[in-house]
């Protein structure tokens, strides 16, 4: 790695950390859970990523590290998430340059309220006009929800084989888990993650005001 690699690698784990405790503030990755990516290189593969166990209320720069194409950690201390896969998975297929994962409390709710759908549609708001490419509040987003699991190959593999099937996707979410959502740089990623946080909290308070 050049010098010029690690002053940019360094600058996106601040960038990151710093989501990561805005985030936290607005109550949407409290305590450990949470985690956010940023592509450092896309061919070969790399990936700066939280590394597992960190608050993410104090979340720094020195509390990510760098892996490749397989998970394996090339720079930095600690262990990578544990959803890592999921993140190069979604690197792979939609081309992201930066992937968040949020733990909220409607995106928690609303998964599991409409596990039985197979996902959750969204669609009438203002608010769809702040996702990448959607120039009109007509637009329906719709965000499939996924299965937990703890074995990590074989969720990748059906987060790849979900995002196959709705190629136009901005998000997913893991069933009484949370948020996966990413842009073409960090910027994007933030508004994609402020912009479904918020339709989630509408839809989750309509849904259950009925």
């Amino acid at each position: 790695m050049t010098g010029s690699d690690k002053e940019n690698s360094s600058d996106v784990a601040g960038l990151l950390a710093e989501i990561g405790r805005d985030f936290h503030a607005r109550g949407w990755v409290l305590g450990t859970s949470g985690n956010f990516s940023a592509v450092i290189s896309h061919d070969p593969l790399q990936l700066l990523i939280t590394a597992s166990g960190h608050d993410k209320g104090r979340l720094t720069a020195d509390h990510f590290v760098q892996i490749d194409e397989d998970g394996k950690v090339i720079a930095g201390e600690g262990r990578p998430s544990d959803e890592a896969r999921l993140h190069l998975t979604v690197a792979r297929r939609c081309g992201a340059s930066a992937i968040l994962h949020t733990h909220s409390v409607w995106s928690t709710i609303l998964s599991d309220a409409c596990a039985d759908e197979g996902g959750l549609s969204i669609k009438g708001y203002e608010m769809l006009k702040g996702l990448s490419g959607v120039r009109t509040h007509e637009h329906e987003e719709w965000l499939p929800i996924i299965e937990n699991s703890q074995e990590m190959t074989a969720l990748a593999r059906t987060v790849e084989e979900t995002l196959q099937r709705h190629p136009a996707a901005h998000g997913f979410l893991l069933l009484r888990h949370g948020l996966y959502t990413w842009g073409k740089d960090t910027s994007e990623a933030k508004r994609h993650v402020e912009i479904l946080e918020f339709l989630l909290e509408v839809a989750g308070r309509t849904h259950f005001a009925r």
